[in-house]
């Protein structure tokens, strides 16, 4: 029998996860993969503009590469995007992030015992389902990802 390598392989576009075996002196393609920090500058018809902080250069990354927690980004916002020469890859925006609620119905004193909800409105026009104790004017951690309430953020 000859030598073989057996690898697990992750596809960085898509995700999926393939097994592959290798026979000994088979060639395999070298991607050299760069991650750049980028900040959030605004939102386009087209996409969003981010800029390259040490270059000040500004890229428009397309709506469907940033995925759904675009919705929780505001301007100034630091993400990571992920180039294959100069192809974007994706892009990784933080797993949580702190916002200013700017509507919600006001809340109840003593509403902290049961776990009732109500939505309410982020400083980014997202809304967000939150405890009935949460006010306007409070901040709050919400997960990027799924687009929950984590916890409020004390004032500093």
């Amino acid at each position: 029998w000859r030598a073989f390598v057996r690898a697990r392989l992750k596809s960085l576009r898509s995700g999926k996860v393939v097994e592959n075996r290798f026979r000994a002196g088979e060639a395999v393609d070298i991607v050299r993969i760069d991650t750049k920090e980028f900040q959030y500058l605004y939102h386009d018809g087209s996409g969003f503009v981010f800029m390259d902080k040490e270059t000040f250069d500004q890229i428009s990354v397309d709506d469907k590469l940033v995925g759904d927690g675009a919705r929780f980004m505001k301007e100034s916002e630091t993400v990571e995007i992920m180039f294959n020469g100069n192809d974007i890859i994706s892009v990784d925006i933080p797993l949580s992030v702190e916002l200013r609620i700017t509507q919600t119905v006001p809340g109840v004193k003593g509403d902290t015992a049961t776990g009732a909800q109500k939505p309410a409105t982020v400083e980014t026009g997202a809304t967000v389902n939150v405890p009935l104790f949460i006010n306007e004017g409070d901040k709050i951690k919400v997960d990027t990802r799924t687009g929950h309430y984590l916890e409020r953020v004390k004032a500093d």
